[in-house]
């Protein structure tokens, strides 16, 4: 990458991306690219040294840690999730008004004794006794989940790492019990999960991010106060 471009990492597709095309089109930063709407790469009109970086929500992160991004715009979830090291290489600029959603811990709806975090220490420590083995929590965001139930004292668990869609896991038999993101709640509600009393997690929302290693590329900071005001 040039060293003298600003790179702006955005997500690749979905609402997010439709909202942060939004953003930067009311900043009067229109997005281009010129092989088409399948090319990875765009650029602003009239800003030859910005270029946009098309990309998943999680490596926007990364990306930003190692600083060939710039400036990103992804979920304040995903942060979270990331480890110490990469956490402390980005800054938090503006919290975005989109992209609402929740991590939170859901159970299957016939768990009819099973309403908190409490109730779930008990379930787990029964399990083990039983099954000689511990109950599985199928999730994409194993830091926080395991973070969260090692604070309510909740350790008889073990982690199942989700790979595709994780409120599925429990009715193929995976795993008992997930942690996954939601903004409705409807996809959790169609497949027969329900939210424990005390089971948020997080609450996320799109972010603008910024690397701590290009601070002081020329022009950045000006492009930072445009997104952010």
């Amino acid at each position: 990458m040039n060293k003298d471009n600003i790179n702006i990492g955005i997500v690749s597709k979905g609402r997010l991306k439709n909202f942060t095309e939004n953003l930067l089109r009311k900043r009067k930063l229109k997005i281009f690219s010129e092989r088409g709407e399948r090319d990875l790469f765009g650029k602003i009109k009239g800003k030859s040294n910005i270029r946009v970086l098309f990309l998943h929500a999680r490596e926007i992160i990364e990306q930003l840690s190692i600083g060939n991004l710039d400036i990103g715009i992804s979920g304040y979830d995903l942060l979270k999730e990331s480890e110490i090291n990469i956490q402390k290489k980005i800054n938090l600029v503006k919290r975005l008004p989109f992209g609402y959603a929740n991590l939170v811990l859901a159970v299957r709806e016939e768990n009819i004794d099973l309403f908190t975090t409490l109730d779930l220490d008990e379930v787990a420590d029964e399990f083990r006794k039983k099954n000689k083995t511990l109950v599985r929590i199928g999730t994409k965001y194993p830091n926080l989940t395991r973070s969260f139930l090692y604070e309510r004292g909740v350790t008889n668990f073990q982690i199942v790492k989700s790979l595709g869609a994780t409120e599925l896991m429990p009715i193929i038999g995976t795993a008992e019990f997930i942690s996954d993101i939601t903004s409705s709640g409807q996809t959790l509600k169609a497949n027969k999960l329900r939210v424990l009393n005390d089971g948020e997690i997080l609450r996320s929302q799109a972010c603008i991010f910024t690397s701590k290693i290009s601070q002081k590329k020329k022009g950045l900071n000006d492009l930072i106060k445009l997104l952010s005001r």
